[in-house]
């Protein structure tokens, strides 16, 4: 059979790339390959010249000399020749692992101890409880984490100091074995070194081979200022260590702020409720007001109803996303007197004696209210 142009036999453009020839050639080699051809001879022969030709296209400088000399680029042991291309082919489950490792994400693993890349340790979360004052100074704080840190005897290495581990003889260090049903092979992990492509013979007497041991760790965290509940700080490779050497995970510190007495938040803002008294509510005047950083002077004005709500600017929290300050929002609240003595009490009736004869004029909200009661019912008479 006269030998084909490759970028024809793979049914690519000649400028093709090494994705796109890959792919071409596990479909047709899936189609022509002499496992499944069964004997014919010239399907066979195709399948060598596609394999010769993959060889080619996919070594960059060998593709270069195709291009620009043809075939006979490779003849006269030119290029290293074409005696590499010759024989029974790629082996099927090679060809059929691959095809499946592009789908599901996984790739076979080449040669030369590959084996699985061990696993990084576990990611750990903290739980940081705080007052309001504290989450939004910002603090440092000591903490004590139980965990999984790198055996020092060992190195991390999981073998007994001055010996290293092996290459699995079972796997030859892949980390994965193939069974064989027919024309399918099935890869599976390796069940001498648990696809870690290599074994400890001599394990390490502190952490018995994992390359790790148990520890309560002290770290200082520093926690930034404006944090609120549910902000999470990572210390990045302060989690678990990993087995025989892995990276470490990472440590979450979880904020969790605590309620408090006199304020609450929202983002930025902060709320709070002031009591104030009837006569300051009616006559107005000057109250003190806390915030974060102390008291401040607020004016209430005459004729102030309950639930009244004042704007401090700049009183409240420095977000820690930006540099934005919030506000405090301070809401009145008219406390009505107790444990009234007798006079008080003959002083107040006097004075509700005095404005129930005008009263549209003294309470405005109380005359419109009960209007809107008296129409509601007899809207329901009509």
């Amino acid at each position: 059979m006269s030998k084909r142009d490759y970028y024809e036999l793979l049914e690519v453009a000649k400028d093709a790339s090494d994705r796109e020839i890959k792919k071409a050639y596990k479909r047709l080699a899936m189609k022509f390959h002499p496992d499944r051809t069964k004997g014919d001879k010239e399907k066979e022969e195709t399948f060598k010249q596609i394999k010769e030709a993959y060889e080619v296209l996919m070594d960059d400088q060998k593709r270069a000399a195709y291009d620009q000399y043809g075939h006979a680029a490779f003849e006269q042991g030119g290029m290293g020749g074409g005696g590499g291309f010759g024989g029974g082919g790629a082996d099927f489950g090679d060809i059929f692992g691959d095809v499946f490792g592009d789908i599901f994400g996984g790739g076979r693993r080449g040669g030369g101890g590959g084996g699985q890349r061990a696993r990084r340790g576990s990611d750990l979360r903290y739980n940081l409880e705080m007052s309001l004052e504290e989450a939004v100074r910002g603090k440092s704080v000591e903490i004590k984490v139980p965990t999984y840190v790198q055996c020092e005897p060992c190195n991390g290495s999981g073998a007994k100091k001055g010996t290293q581990p092996k290459t699995c003889s079972t796997c030859h260090g892949h980390g994965q074995v193939q069974m064989r049903q027919g024309m399918f092979a099935v890869q599976q992990t390796c069940p001498s070194c648990n696809g870690k492509g290599s074994v400890i013979s001599d394990p390490c007497n502190s952490c018995h081979g994992q390359g790790r041991v148990q520890k309560t760790k002290t770290l200082n965290a520093k926690i930034p200022s404006g944090v609120d509940t549910g902000d999470r700080i990572r210390l990045t490779g302060e989690g678990e260590a990993g087995e025989q050497g892995a990276p470490a995970g990472d440590l979450y510190v979880q904020v969790h702020v605590k309620d408090h007495p006199i304020f609450v938040r929202d983002e930025n803002n902060l709320y709070c409720e002031m009591p104030i008294s009837f006569s300051t509510a009616a006559l107005g005047g000057e109250i003190e007001v806390p915030t974060l950083e102390g008291k401040v002077k607020l004016k209430v004005p005459k004729e102030t109803q309950t639930g009244k709500m004042f704007r401090l600017r700049g009183k409240g929290v420095k977000s820690v996303r930006s540099h934005s300050i919030g506000d405090l929002m301070c809401k009145v609240v008219v406390e009505t007197p107790i444990n009234l003595t007798g006079d008080q009490v003959d002083l107040l009736r006097q004075l509700e004696s005095k404005m129930s004869t005008s009263s549209k004029k003294h309470s405005p909200k109380e005359t419109g209210f009960f209007d809107s009661v008296k129409k509601f019912f007899d809207d329901l008479k009509s």
